[in-house]
Order: C-alpha cells, then structure tokens, then sequence
C-alpha cells in the first residue's frame, strides 16, 4: 500500500494528495493490485498538463489545459448512463474506466492541477461536485461534463435544479472544500449506495474508513453506531459512541449520545 488510511487521519488537510489519498482509499477494496500502472497514468497526465497549460499560464488557461487533458485527450467524463453504480466512486475503477461521479473527477482534476503548482479545489455545490481553478481571479469546471467552464448564470440553474427554483445563490457555494472533507463525499456516495444497495456491511465499511481518515468527524462516528447497532454488533456502537463523545462539543449532540449510551446499558 502507498498509503496507510490512519496515516490520512494524522495529517494536516494541506497535507493531503488528494489523488494517491483517494488511490489509498480504493485500494482496500483491491487486495494485492499492482498500483503502479495508476500511479504512471497520474503522472503521464501531470506531464501533459504541463505541456499543454505551458510556462504562467492565466486561471482561464489553467483550465482550458485541464479540459483538453484530461477530458479530451485521456477521455475521462462522467458515467451519466449508469451514475449510481458503485464503481464510480471507486478511484481505481474511475481510472480504469475514465468514468465516474462528479467528487471522484474534481479529485482527479484538482490533484492534476495541484502537481503544477496550481490552486485548484472542490467546490461545495448543492448535489453536484464542481471545481474552482485559481483564487483571485478564478475560473469554475465542471470536471463532470468534460471540464467545461460554468458560468454565473449556470451556477444559479444548478442550485435552483436541486433546491427548488426559489433558491438563492450564496457565495458559500464557492468557497474551498476542505481536502478530508472531499475524501469523506467521496466515501459518503459509496456509504448511501451500500445501503440504498441492502448491504450495510458494505456501508458499515465505508463509515469505518471516515472515522479513520477523520476521526474528529462525529458524523461518521455516529452513523457507523447506527449500523452497527443494526448489526448487533453492541460493543463496537459503544465504542464508536464514546469516541464521538470524544470529539464533540455541541451540546445536543452529547445529550443524544449519552441517551443512546444509556439505552444501550439497559437493553
């Protein structure tokens, strides 16, 4: 393995390679797969992108290259005709396929940008992962839909799709995604498919891996509880309780645990 998941967990978000901490991730589910044929395809792209964003390039530059790279040449996009399934938020199958959800993408397109020095992140959007190349000025992606520009107009069309047509835009959506925080999204749609799927195991497997690249994250903390107790697995929910009681400080939230603790006392 080219990365222990804890290890994830133990550094600082900056830290974070997002395209080998996403390969990490996949891994556990590819036992004994020789690795560096991905890891030679990130670099081929790196070397591309260099070639083709040239010396200084400006943000609108930077993301035409990404488009033309990525999308054009190596051919990925997003699996628009089979979006559910399970292997699109598996970063060894997206690039085996060169399809995939919007997260696991934007985690390809940023963590390309970032080999060059280049300021690129997760965007937040409500229901649908974009990417923001540079600070000020920047430039958003849709690395999703072959890494096309997007502009104000359709940022406000995308979040009136999801929320309703009287949402309003908020510059919230435009602000950086935290690097754990984009592993977690891509862990969450592989949680939410195992068990729309019927296989909490599976799930329960994924909650697992957030508390371990997260572990100051409650939320995954509490919905590995909730499986596990699902599963009758009592011991390992007061543990993950108790460690959520760890690392939370919302009030609420320590009465709810403390409640569950107790119940689960009695029972």
């Amino acid at each position: 393995m080219l990365l222990e998941i804890d290890q994830i967990g133990l550094l600082d978000d900056e830290e974070i390679e997002l395209d080998i901490a996403a390969l990490a991730l996949s891994e556990l589910d590819h036992a004994g797969l020789d690795l560096e044929p991905y890891l030679d395809l990130l670099d081929e792209i790196e070397g591309r992108l260099a070639e083709a964003g040239g010396s200084d390039p400006s943000v609108e530059q930077q993301a035409k290259a990404l488009s033309q790279v990525i999308h054009s040449e190596f051919g990925f996009i997003g699996d628009a005709d089979s979006y559910d399934a399970p292997l699109n938020a598996d970063f060894i199958r997206v690039l085996d396929r060169r399809r995939g959800l919007p997260v696991s993408l934007s985690i390809l397109y940023c963590a390309a940008a970032r080999r060059l020095g280049w300021s690129a992140y997760a965007l937040n959007m409500p229901g649908h992962v974009l990417a923001r190349i540079g600070d000020e000025p920047f430039v958003v992606i849709d690395p999703f839909n072959g890494g096309i520009s997007v502009d104000e107009r359709q940022l406000v069309a995308l979040v009136r799709q999801f929320l309703g047509p009287g949402a309003r835009f908020s510059t919230e959506y435009l602000a950086p995604v935290p690097n754990r925080s984009t592993l977690l999204r891509l862990l969450m749609n592989q949680a939410s498919r195992a068990e729309q799927g019927g296989d909490p195991v599976r799930a329960l497997a994924m909650y697992d891996r957030m508390t371990r690249i997260a572990p100051g994250n409650p939320d995954g903390w509490w919905e590995l509880a909730r499986l596990q107790l699902g599963l009758q697995d009592v011991d390992a929910a007061r543990h993950s309780l108790s460690a959520m009681l760890e690392v939370t400080r919302d009030s609420e939230r320590r009465k709810l645990i403390t409640t569950t603790l107790d119940a689960i006392a009695e029972s």
